[in-house]
């Protein structure tokens, strides 16, 4: 139990009983002011029980347990921190796990800048999402679940009262955007689906597009819609057939300053596949009319104004091959000239968003083993911000005054919410969200460099046993992040950390694909899936073995997604494991063009489509299903059945292979959705099943 949670509950009992149990948002805000008087009070007298009982101080490492799966259960995670206009507030969503109901229940909390206070504003909205302060700061709207369990928009007045739901889409709201005024929203939501009438009502039947081969129905495009602040008089803003780009999130569009257009990325077609076939458009909202602002066929997201109205700012990789190549924030006035880019010097992955004063951007992205900030005049060099060693994750928050709110993880500190009072201040932790988690023995992590195959200087992070002894040898556990483009940082994993708590050290390797270390790393992996980045990865583990802390006798080699091709190019070509653990394993890039939600995306690493130009033998070349056959170590599979990034088809495969083969091996499927399952017990399954994989044939 941690100090806050005493010092609210005992603020919630003295409002509860001497303030008439006020409850409306204001009176939430005068809640967490009053609390802030007693806190003192309540501190000196909690510190004083702890150090009488030997306790120790809040925040510090006094538990001698290491992480065990009990864990799981404690950890809070907490997402998209919003500062109000002002800067005196901020919101941030935490999500706890329920075993018992089996879902990750959400609440917003309004978090005090200047005492760190914190209070839950919302009951009994476990779905709750998206915090969005409106421009004044007099009220805050969000999503929830209505009564026929569609997310809409709801809108709260801190000045008082219940939230109150001002959409009713049929469809439900994807994501939302205040005006500039105040007075109206911009939403997405579906189209639906078109009603049949008769005996036509019982055809089910729908046309195939470039989309995961689960869809049972005819793919609706997601349109812009506005609606008043109150709820009155929602209207549509588009109405093509591909609607807008909405498969990441839906957050493709925003409000001119002035509120007379939105801009917003068109699509080709509402299918998956299809998100590299955009346009970036504006639409005036009093006359509906559209206009092109960057034509098609492209790959556009995040478009957003300049708070002075004079430029547009979008993220676009720095190259043909999206993704394969890191993306970057570029610019361009609104009169239409060529798009540059705004960070040019940072040779990065970068998001980001404008600083107020229309002068600068704030960039985050991977670089190296951490998570980096950069301050990026538009004409001028970059200023990489001092965050100490906390890794931000997520979006960064920005006031009207360039006050900095984000969520980030130091190495052996769980993720909280941070403040800056600009970009030139000190990063100041708001909360303990986390503190009992914390308050675990956990791992020290490192950061370890090497000297790659084809020239590349690598890194990647090991987590050392809590127990370490120098002079020991520790059998070794890697943990392949997926992507390819995505990094293995110094920031806490959990995961990491149960499996260092066994004993083991755990190894993340940043191989060639990664997106930390700039565009020749990152696009290296083109035509070169497996083969390049498994040399990066023994690589790795040569430079560990130097250390003498390797029993080398005892390792085994892990992933999910790309890392679990990893995984499974790692066992057919090099016969050095003990176990293996391949989650959502991509095994057969044919079933990735073919049947994946992303499908087309495969052509851009791969030589194109396999079915043009020869190329199919290039596709099996780099399949790692075309080696099984050279398998021998113990495999975990683990899967969902209902996957749309890498579909269960290919776990299958590789289990024939193995079994046929004569290879230990177990296949785990998960009847859910999703690439990894969204519930708390199947994600705790997966680790025990992970971990007691490889324990037993590390005996």
């Amino acid at each position: 139990m941690t100090i806050d949670y005493v010092i609210l509950s005992f603020g919630d009992f003295l409002i509860q009983n001497y303030c008439g149990g006020q409850t409306t948002a204001m009176k939430i805000i005068k809640k967490t002011q009053f609390v802030s008087l007693v806190r003192f009070g309540v501190l000196f007298l909690l510190l004083g029980i702890l150090v009488v009982f030997g306790r120790g101080y809040p925040g510090e490492q006094t538990e001698t347990n290491p992480i065990d799966i009990t864990d799981f259960g404690r950890q809070v995670g907490l997402s998209d921190p919003q500062i109000s206009p002002n800067g005196d507030w901020i919101i941030v969503r935490a999500s706890r796990p329920n075993y018992d109901k089996n879902q990750y229940e959400g609440q917003l909390y309004l978090i005090d800048v200047k005492t760190g206070g914190k209070l839950p504003l919302t009951y009994e909205r476990p779905s709750v999402l998206q915090p969005r302060w409106s421009p004044s700061g007099d009220r805050l709207a969000f999503l929830a679940l209505n009564k026929d369990k569609k997310p809409q928009i709801f809108v709260l007045d801190m000045k008082g009262g219940e939230a109150q739901p001002i959409t009713d889409a049929k469809q439900g709201v994807k994501a939302f955007a205040w005006s500039p005024d105040g007075r109206s929203l911009a939403f997405s939501t579906e189209d639906e689906p078109d009603k049949r009438e008769g005996d036509k009502k019982h055809n089910k039947s729908f046309r195939v597009g470039s989309s995961v081969y689960l869809a049972d129905s005819e793919q609706m495009p997601t349109q812009l819609w506005i609606v008043a602040s109150t709820g009155e008089g929602a209207k549509p803003m588009t109405s093509a057939a591909g609607g807008i780009q909405a498969y990441f999130g839906g957050d493709s569009f925003d409000w001119s300053p002035d509120g007379k257009s939105l801009l917003y990325v068109s699509q080709a077609t509402p299918h998956s596949g299809d998100i590299f076939l955009c346009s970036l458009m504006e639409v005036d909202v009093s006359s509906g009319q559209h206009r092109t602002v960057i034509p098609g066929p492209t790959t556009i997201f995040g478009p957003e104004y300049s708070p002075d109205g004079r430029h547009i700012a979008f993220s676009r990789s720095r190259g043909e091959e999206p993704f394969f190549n890191p993306a970057s924030i570029f610019i361009m006035s609104r009169s239409g000239e060529k798009p540059i880019d705004a960070a040019a010097q940072i040779d990065r992955s970068l998001s980001g968003t404008w600083m107020p004063d229309s002068q600068s951007l704030l960039l985050s992205g991977p670089d190296l083993t951490r998570i980096s900030v950069w301050h990026q005049p538009l004409n001028g060099k970059p200023q990489k911000l001092d965050l100490g060693n906390i890794n931000p994750s997520g979006r960064i928050s920005i006031s009207q005054k360039g006050h900095l709110a984000f969520v980030a993880a130091g190495p052996r500190m769980p993720e909280e919410v941070y403040f800056m009072e600009s970009v030139d201040s000190s990063p100041q932790r708001l909360t303990d969200f986390n503190a009992e988690l914390a308050s675990r023995k956990i791992g020290k992590v490192e950061t370890v460099h090497w000297q790659g195959p084809d020239g590349f200087k690598e890194n990647g992070v090991i987590i050392l046993p809590p127990d370490f002894a120098q002079g020991k040898k520790y059998p070794l556990v890697l943990s392949i992040h997926g992507g390819p483009m995505s990094t293995s940082t110094e920031a806490f994993n959990l995961r990491n950390q149960f499996i260092a708590a066994q004993g083991w050290i755990v190894f993340s390797p940043n191989y060639r694909g990664s997106n930390n270390q700039g565009r020749e790393f990152q696009r290296a992996v083109i035509n070169d899936a497996g083969e390049g980045p498994g040399k990066d990865v023994m690589a790795g583990i040569t430079a560990l073995k130097k250390r003498g802390i390797i029993d080398e006798s005892r390792m085994a080699v892990s992933g999910w997604s790309y890392g679990g091709y990893m995984t499974t190019w790692l066992i057919a070509h090099f016969q050095v494991w003990k176990a293996a653990v391949a989650g959502a394993a991509v095994t057969d890039w044919f079933d990735w063009y073919n049947l994946a939600d992303m499908n087309n995306w495969a052509g851009f690493g791969l030589g194109g489509s396999p079915w043009l130009n020869d190329n199919a033998e290039n596709y099996w070349r780099q399949s790692p299903i075309a080696y099984a056959h050279q398998i021998r170590t113990p495999t975990l599979i683990l899967s969902t059945t209902l996957d749309p990034r890498v579909t269960v088809t290919q776990s299958y495969k590789l289990y024939h292979a193995l079994k046929d083969n004569k290879v230990p091996v177990e296949f785990i499927a998960y009847p859910v959705g999703g690439h990894f399952p969204g519930d708390p017990v199947h994600q705790r399954d997966i680790s025990v099943r992970w971990v007691n994989w490889i324990a037993k044939y590390f005996e």
